[in-house]
């Protein structure tokens, strides 16, 4: 395990008992205890007994990432997990057509809740990005960069592709989210290689992303290199939920760790399924700050866990227990998808998830967001709950510490 040569950032790390007894039950009762009046932070012509107010809730700065083709896939993820509390930020790559990113850039500008909430940006220059290749690693340090110089608040980072889908509403997971410490990691990780020392550790490529424009697969080289001695290895998925303390060591790098460890990951096979994974692991500020977890509901392939199957409608009952806030892969136009919509986020189509900031109704097809009030008014539904359970178990004592880097 690497020290730290400064602690600039210091955390508090705290039991699973301790951090479990945090949750929603003893926090909403002491939050309202504390409240003389709670019905002055609703809105007063709130109707609807399940508007309810939680600790200031956090905000989460989004990266919705594609490819050619998946521009109004990227646009239906953001109606899908749009709140005015956080922030989002769309990429195209350099492989997709001029014209598909400026109908995207166009989308964003004339989409009048976004122009007034102001928190939705394009990722102005394309970056060319390589399949499985380090310019994905790179591309997620890029927009961890510009949502941090936007000067926005945000606690979380998440990051998506087009092929994810929330099954989840926005106000469900900010909800929940505002009784956790904000320098918890979500991310799946181990240092079980299995497999993929053979086949993602030793073997070396080269991204033609790095220095080409033109979108190509990576390049295998011959040489295969022995596992590192000056730090450990760490595995898991690319999707992960990652706290802005860990993210500014990431990108700040007060110690050399992130830098080494992406110079050693330019030249590795799927590096999005190790570099975070890796740094967090090998750092003594944030390994004790790590779920592991990704939050998302995945059916892999089994053997060997490498590819995710795409979820259909035989698997929607699997989706609704799962808890987890996001799913994927979904296939183009997947049929499941209008079932999420309706029975999840009771979201009508090409509308935005309805939450405790959509004051309209929805008579004659109207978008009841397009009318909005207060951004901090979360109304929660019973889906809440399903999450809330998983992190319940995921804190539990034989789940949080002995399943951290290991």
């Amino acid at each position: 395990m690497r020290k730290p040569h400064h602690r600039i950032i210091k955390t508090f790390h705290l039991s699973p008992k301790t951090l479990t007894l945090t949750l929603i039950p003893l926090l909403t009762l002491i939050f309202f205890l504390l409240i003389p009046n709670p019905k002055t932070l609703t809105p007063s012509n709130s109707k609807d007994p399940t508007t309810l107010l939680s600790p200031d809730p956090p905000r989460f700065a989004y990266l919705i990432a594609g490819s050619t083709g998946d521009g109004e896939r990227i646009k239906r993820i953001l109606r899908a997990a749009y709140h005015p509390l956080n922030s989002y930020l769309l990429h195209l790559d350099l492989g997709s057509p001029e014209e598909e990113r400026a109908d995207l850039a166009e989308f964003v500008r004339t989409e009048g809740v976004f122009t007034e909430f102001g928190n939705v940006r394009i990722m102005e220059k394309a970056d060319s990005v390589t399949d499985k290749g380090p310019t994905e690693v790179a591309l997620v340090l890029h927009a961890v960069a510009v949502l941090m110089r936007e000067g926005r608040k945000w606690s979380w980072f998440v990051n998506l592709g087009a092929e994810d889908y929330p099954i989840m509403a926005q106000d469900d997971l900010l909800h929940i989210f505002s009784y956790l410490p904000r320098d918890l990691n979500f991310i799946e990780h181990t240092s079980n290689m299995g497999w993929k020392e053979s086949q993602r550790s030793r073997p070396m490529i080269v991204d033609p992303g790095l220095y080409g424009s033109n979108k190509s697969e990576v390049f295998w080289m011959k040489e295969k290199r022995s596992m590192p001695s000056s730090f450990k290895l760490f595995v898991g998925s690319a999707w992960v939920i990652l706290s802005r303390p860990f993210l500014e060591f990431c990108i700040l790098g007060w110690d050399n760790l992130p830098r080494t460890l992406l110079m050693y990951y330019t030249n590795s096979f799927s590096s999005t399924e190790g570099y975070f994974h890796t740094v967090i692991c090998n750092s003594m500020d944030f390994h004790k700050n790590t779920i592991n977890h990704d939050l998302r509901f995945i059916m892999w392939d089994d053997p060997p866990r490498q590819d995710p199957r795409n979820l259909t409608s035989e698997h929607f009952d699997m989706i609704l227990d799962s808890g987890a806030p996001f799913a994927r892969t979904f296939a183009h136009g997947e049929a499941v998808l209008d079932k999420i919509d309706h029975e999840l986020l009771k979201r009508p189509n090409g509308q935005f998830t309805p939450g405790g900031w959509c004051w309209g109704n929805s008579h004659f097809g109207r978008d009841p967001c397009a009318i909005h009030g207060k951004q901090k008014v979360l109304r929660p539904t019973m889906r809440s709950k399903k999450l809330e359970s998983l992190l319940m178990k995921l804190l539990d004592t034989e789940n949080f510490r002995p399943r951290q880097c290991i």
